[in-house]
């Protein structure tokens, strides 16, 4: 027999601030780049394993609506990383996946973010073809260290 899992009323918050003016699409994003270990095998099949801390970092991508108050409270927190970085706060924040079961069960797919900076600019057009994409703001952000835990 199947299992069933509905999710929905994620939640997303970062700086303390519950993000309530996502975007369309993937409205946030949470990608590690690296692998946790490194493996080398050798002669006669010696292996070295090597924890791989970068492994704990991951790239985090928030689509807010372009001029919303979301978007004015990233972009300011932006510009405080821009004006002096050693001063800066890093960012801490948490993304909560709920899931259900189909019994009226649930469980919190949670993802606790610490030690996060901002890692580009956010990007900017016009389109005059209906390109829903000008509303949008794209902000990039790196987290040291990410942790999951289901609760």
């Amino acid at each position: 027999m199947g299992i069933n899992v509905i999710t929905a009323a994620d939640t997303f918050t970062v700086f303390d601030r519950v993000l309530n003016d996502l975007a369309d699409g993937d409205a946030s994003t949470i990608t590690f780049s690296n692998d946790i270990v490194g493996v080398k095998t050798g002669k006669n099949r010696n292996t070295i394993f090597s924890p791989n801390e970068t492994g704990n970092n991951a790239a985090i991508t928030l689509r807010v609506m372009r001029g919303s108050s979301d978007d004015r409270f990233l972009e300011n927190k932006f510009s405080e990383w821009q004006q002096d970085p050693a001063t800066f706060a890093l960012a801490t924040g948490e993304f909560v996946k709920r899931l259900g079961d189909g019994q009226g069960n649930v469980i919190r797919d949670v993802y606790n973010l610490a030690g996060g900076v901002f890692s580009r600019k956010v990007d900017g057009k016009q389109n005059v073809e209906g390109d829903t994409e000008q509303g949008v703001a794209v902000f990039n952000m790196i987290f040291a260290n990410v942790t999951r835990s289901a609760q």
